[in-house]
């Protein structure tokens, strides 16, 4: 048996990490994300290493995600769109953690036709991820969805991320519905996650800063639940994020964890678009994945 190799995806929310073996995933662990270490980045990850080390050796380690930003183990700097996955590989950042060496994937960046910067780490390795998990979207022009705390947005042409749009949905709502007088305290009401997520799709379309204050008046005049408050807020802020970037018409790919990817595809029905869903998990190792097959050519 050949020695394990380490892939993982490190965000600023979550560590996911994979032990592969033979080309099968063997463990996984899990960890902080950058935003919340309490510790040097290369300490955590040598802790991790560690429980496997015990068990046998590894060949290497490869990550992508913010693991390349200066919050991280070391800069990756970003490689410019278009970008195939081969480009993406060509560049990693490389140091050496609990005696294993780690290559870092880079970022991608993107400007839009009026110069707007955007930036994205990881996500890349979900959208090179579904490619080789649906060889389909590798020809043609799609367009996928990458909900999270920054949503992205990405244009694929003929197997090149071309370029991409970032909404921070996932921040925002965390911050309005965590820290605003928006929904409220926790005194008992009517109506559900969903039944709130329902009327905020239904005002999606609607300037957003008057919109979002009926989570709260809501609240007080129709007795509604904080339940109901949060779905609202979630459905106005997904409903405007594809208002803005989804296609007006065809099909879109949403790949994520499935309860968020669930309500995009909701979001998306209620414009009349098609979708196809690719888990989150699946498509990091299948992107991750790709290096190592690239590692084993001669």
């Amino acid at each position: 048996m050949s020695a394990a190799r380490v892939l993982g995806d490190w965000g600023g929310t979550n560590l996911r990490l994979f032990r592969v073996q033979d080309g099968v995933v063997t463990a996984r662990l899990d960890g902080p994300g950058t935003t919340a270490l309490s510790g040097n980045a290369a300490e955590v990850l040598a802790e991790r290493l560690a429980l496997w080390l015990a068990e046998g050796p590894i060949a290497g380690v490869t990550l992508c995600g913010m693991a390349g930003s200066p919050a991280g183990l070391v800069v990756a700097p970003y490689a410019p769109c278009p970008a195939t996955a081969a480009q993406w590989q060509a560049a990693p950042a490389t140091l050496t953690v609990a005696g294993v060496p780690v290559a870092v994937l880079p970022g991608l960046s993107a400007r839009d036709a009026k110069g707007v910067p955007d930036v994205m780490r990881g996500e890349e390795a979900q959208v090179f991820g579904a490619m080789a998990l649906d060889p389909a979207l590798a020809h043609g022009r799609h367009v996928i969805v990458l909900p999270g705390t920054h949503s992205k947005w990405v244009m694929l042409d003929d197997g090149a991320i071309t370029g991409f749009r970032t909404a921070p949905t996932g921040e925002l709502y965390a911050l309005i519905a965590g820290q605003s007088s928006l929904t409220g305290n926790d005194a008992p009401g009517e109506g559900s996650f969903d039944d709130g997520f329902a009327r905020g799709l239904a005002r999606a379309d609607e300037p957003m800063p008057g919109a979002l204050f009926e989570a709260r008046a809501a609240r007080l005049l129709d007795g509604r639940s904080r339940a109901w408050a949060q779905g609202y807020l979630s459905g106005l802020l997904i409903g405007a994020e594809v208002a803005q970037f989804a296609p007006d018409t065809g099909s879109v790919v949403v790949v994520g964890a499935p309860a968020l990817a669930a309500l995009y595809a909701r979001a998306l029905t209620a414009r009349g678009l098609a979708f196809t869903a690719v888990d989150g998990d699946a498509a990091v190792l299948a992107g991750l994945t790709l290096t190592l097959q690239e590692s084993s050519q001669p």
